[in-house]
């Protein structure tokens, strides 16, 4: 009758281990922690499951049957795998890692979040590279199958299956040049704001609020440009009259770079919340939950430096 393995437990698998290894019952029982009697009743029991002797007695100590030295291999392979099962896992060093960490972001987080992250990430993690992903239609897959490590921005849309950060909120801010020919902040009105000529940017899932405010509250804006992004927004603010309304943290981190005046946005739009997204997959990984808590120190409540 072919026996059960089930019944082989893993006691009887090391002692298989120590005695093909060391060729006695009585090392064997050294390395196990047992006593000679025990390790001998182990072994009829091992020997009565399998149905073969395993271990013959010798002038050169304990040698394995055919039989065992054909169930070593199997064993071993048996032991290590719960090893690293049982082995806790190590520890993330950023001081000493070597890898790299996918973030799916916006291109206004380009701008905003990229420098100061990446800034301390050579400077904790200098074997660690970054890569800046676009968010598209793949991102959940892509989350969950471990090719993004983490997304950041507004996605309303993640739910089931991830984790999820708030980072900081998010209001509306207009965007012009600092020498307008028409307009200050004493002067700034929704009338103004109508009257004037617009840039519509399409980049990032929260400009889906505006255009519903704008349709929402029938206010006329008269968009003369269009731009799929920030690139080149700045320079077209500087030499136009032209406006813009975007998000806060873009808004000023452009008009500190580029000497853009920043104005409140005279049109009700809902703010949001800028969060950090990662799968359940992923939680307990320590590399993840690094990165994770560099975005909470870096940005949680905080999204532009001090001065």
């Amino acid at each position: 009758m072919t026996p059960d393995p089930l019944l082989l437990d893993l006691k009887l698998l090391r002692l298989l281990d120590q005695l093909h290894t060391s060729r006695s019952v009585t090392r064997a029982a050294e390395a196990l922690g047992q006593s000679q009697p025990t390790v001998s009743i182990w072994l009829a029991r091992l020997r009565r499951q399998l149905g073969d002797p395993l271990f013959v007695r010798t002038a050169d100590g304990m040698l394995p049957t055919p039989r065992a030295d054909a169930l070593i291999g199997t064993v071993r392979e048996v032991l290590a795998g719960l090893q690293q099962l049982s082995q806790t896992q190590a520890a993330f060093d950023p001081a000493t890692a070597q890898r790299r960490f996918r973030i799916c972001m916006t291109d206004a987080s380009h701008i905003t979040l990229l420098p100061r992250l990446l800034s301390h990430v050579r400077a904790l993690a200098p074997g660690v590279a970054l890569e800046a992903a676009q968010i598209d239609g793949n991102l959940a897959a892509a989350l969950q199958a471990g090719e993004a490590d983490l997304a950041v921005g507004f996605l309303p849309w993640l739910d089931a299956g991830f984790y999820q950060q708030k980072l900081y909120g998010q209001d509306w801010v207009c965007l012009v040049n600092g020498r307008h020919p028409r307009i200050d902040s004493a002067r700034w009105s929704l009338d103004a704001y109508q009257a004037e000529a617009h840039i519509g940017i399409s980049s990032g899932t929260g400009y889906q609020l505006l255009d519903s405010a704008v349709a929402a509250q029938r206010v006329s804006r008269q968009v003369r440009l269009e731009l799929p992004g920030f690139l080149g927004l700045s320079a077209i603010l500087q030499t136009t009259d032209l406006i813009a309304t975007l998000p806060r943290h873009i808004g000023e981190t452009l008009a500190r770079a580029a000497g853009l005046q920043v104005l409140a946005c005279p049109l009700a739009i809902p703010g949001f919340a800028v969060k950090q997204y990662w799968h359940a997959r992923y939680h307990h990984d320590s590399a993840n939950r690094w990165l994770r808590s560099l975005f909470a120190d870096l940005f949680l409540q905080s999204p532009l430096p001090a001065g």
